[in-house]
């Protein structure tokens, strides 16, 4: 069915539950213990939702907290471009949902932030296991979405879809996200698509130059955006010209450590 319908496509299935304490655990869960997918798992309420590196994430209500479990057959070290796959959807089902009323300012950034100009309206969380040794793997992609409101205390400017002009519900924000996912996660397939999917996720993120700095556990590096290479990974040149690869860190752009500071 597609999003008009009001359903995830198929051959997705979807649970909504009032309450879980982590769609991507909840997801997880049931797919470890044989529910087959690709499954949707919607809450009304977390109870520990969770973010990248172990962070809580906030779980405010009528926003969208929706966990897709799936199985790839790809290397363990290309189920991290599930989260650049994601991103990509998601932009594309706001796109879709506003009908050619697009907030303003919508993009991503590496590796999993939604953004309204540099504030953070989303987010993407990707956990995967083996199911067996030699077979496919278990990939959960989580999707936390600010529909109607935005923490406050998340020591980052955050901010919330219907503030600028688009309002949807969790069930129908979800509609749209479906179809999306489903449509890029076949261009992916199983990351023999990669190619196709970096080149969506540059033109859906800021342009190559932007000054930005990324936090890893030896320090702070900054330079400018450089793009992604063939596997996904960040590229940043340093002001020598130079290029360093990132396949984990947290990225912080100029432009939102100016505003922190209030520059």
């Amino acid at each position: 069915m597609s999003a008009a319908a009001g359903d995830p496509p198929a051959p997705s299935r979807l649970l909504h539950l009032p309450e879980t304490d982590s769609t991507n655990a909840e997801a997880m869960r049931r797919a470890l213990a044989g529910e087959p997918g690709p499954l949707w798992v919607l809450a009304d309420r977390q109870t520990a939702g969770r973010g990248r590196s172990g962070r809580a994430w906030v779980s405010e209500p009528a926003n969208l907290f929706a966990s897709l479990a799936i199985s790839t057959r790809c290397a363990p070290v290309a189920a991290g471009q599930l989260s650049l796959v994601a991103g990509v959807a998601v932009i594309d089902a706001l796109h879709k949902a506003a009908a050619g009323g697009r907030p303003e300012g919508l993009r991503l950034k590496w590796p999993n932030d939604i953004l309204v100009g540099t504030a953070k309206t989303g987010g993407v969380l990707i956990e995967s296991t083996v199911l067996k040794p030699g077979g496919a793997r278990l990939a959960v992609i989580g999707v936390g979405l600010n529909l109607a409101s935005a923490p406050d205390a998340l020591g980052r400017a955050a901010t919330f879809l219907s503030a600028h002009g688009l309002s949807l519900s969790p069930a129908r924000a979800l509609c749209f996200l479906a179809e999306a996912m489903d449509d890029w996660l076949k261009t992916w397939n199983d990351a023999r698509g990669f190619a196709k999917v970096r080149e969506a996720w540059l033109k859906r993120a800021g342009p190559i130059g932007e000054p930005l700095t990324v936090r890893t556990n030896g320090g702070f590096v900054s330079g400018r955006f450089a793009g992604l290479d063939a596997e996904g990974a960040l590229l940043i040149a340093g002001p020598d010209g130079s290029e360093r690869r990132f396949t984990y860190g947290d990225v912080a752009l100029a432009a939102e450590q100016e505003k922190d500071e209030g520059r």
